[in-house]
């Protein structure tokens, strides 16, 4: 094959004339040198010819089979495009996303810093705001009742656990000192009884605590929610309304101008959502407001009808006390202790 090459390259690269003569292109130096240049650039695996026709044929019809392997190596499928075309999208998305966020953050820290240091303006509604540093005040107060609630049910409880044990103690006392029988026995019952109203008053405490748990930890936490959302809205707002102030204190070229329009578009696109969430909180205190009274009128009057109910040693009004506001007991509250089963 070599050999077919080269001769097929002596034969290109010598010309005859007309009557059979070799011409005098650079002689037999130039020969030496193409043959020199074959037998170095040489058949190469990789870079073998497909002859579409015979020997001799047009040059059109040689295919190098290194351009048909690059062709396949190195055209992708339609579903690679698709995958990359996908995930050059959310690269893209996922940037853009990164880039607001840091504009907006750069925003609203300049305009926080301006406010603290006294530079800049701020927006105020002087109503919501009052009534939003009520709340605040509102909610700490009912936490400290709340704890002090918690504290009274884990103390009073560790009451009647000990008036269990000393019931415990004068019943097997009246049952081994016959001589002072009647006065362990005394004793006994009347620990039971206090045992059993001081577990109605645990019930009516744990009722009153869980529902001021709720309120406190739910109710007001989720109006508070809000309240942070209003006031991060409130900070952008006046974030996009100072720099569309100081733009249109500048120049007015055309540059000006589109960063301008810009402005005002997010502009006006922060100032909907600082008034879409002033009126969800102003909606959310009014009823947080109704909820709160209603709640804690119930729940007050339970806790003081309880308690004087107990001190009183009216185990009547006590029990009509639960009944009237629902108040279930834990299982096994009135189950009788192992000495009074014996």
């Amino acid at each position: 094959m070599a050999d077919s090459v080269m001769s097929k390259a002596a034969t290109m690269e010598i010309p005859i004339n007309s009557n059979g003569d070799t011409g005098s292109l650079a002689g037999d130096d130039s020969l030496e040198q193409d043959l020199q240049q074959v037998m170095v650039s040489g058949p190469n695996l990789n870079e073998t010819s497909i002859v579409s026709g015979g020997y001799g044929g047009p040059a059109g019809g040689i295919i190098p089979t290194s351009s048909i392997k690059g062709s396949m190596h190195h055209s992708p499928s339609g579903s690679g495009l698709a995958s990359e075309e996908v995930a050059r999208g959310v690269a893209v998305e996922k940037l853009d996303s990164v880039k607001k966020w840091g504009i907006n953050t750069y925003k609203c820290t300049k305009q926080m810093l301006s406010e603290r240091f006294g530079r800049g303006s701020r927006t105020v509604d002087l109503e919501l705001e009052a009534q939003i540093e009520v709340l605040r005040e509102t909610k700490v107060k009912y936490e400290q009742v709340l704890r002090l609630a918690t504290a009274l049910i884990s103390h009073f409880n560790n009451m009647v656990q000990t008036q269990q044990a000393l019931g415990d103690s004068f019943a097997d006392l009246s049952q081994k000192s016959p001589e002072l029988q009647d006065e362990f026995g005394y004793n006994a019952e009347t620990q039971k009884l206090l045992c059993k109203n001081g577990d109605s008053l645990l019930g009516a405490i744990n009722f009153f605590v869980s529902s001021i748990n709720t309120l406190v930890n739910k109710t007001m936490e989720d109006t508070l929610l809000t309240i942070r959302l209003y006031e991060n809205a409130r900070l952008e707002f006046d974030a996009y309304r100072s720099d569309l102030e100081e733009l249109s204190l500048g120049p007015r070229d055309a540059a000006a101008a589109v960063r301008i329009d810009a402005a005002q578009q997010d502009y006006q696109l922060h100032r909907d959502k600082y008034e879409r969430l002033r009126s969800d909180v102003t909606i959310k205190l009014k009823f947080l407001e109704e909820n709160k009274v209603k709640v804690m009128h119930k729940q007050l009057l339970l806790f003081h009808n309880a308690i004087s109910a107990y001190f009183a040693g009216n185990q009547q009004q006590l029990e009509q006390t639960l009944i009237q506001f629902n108040v279930k007991l834990k299982p096994g509250a009135d189950k009788p202790s192992w000495l009074e089963e014996q």
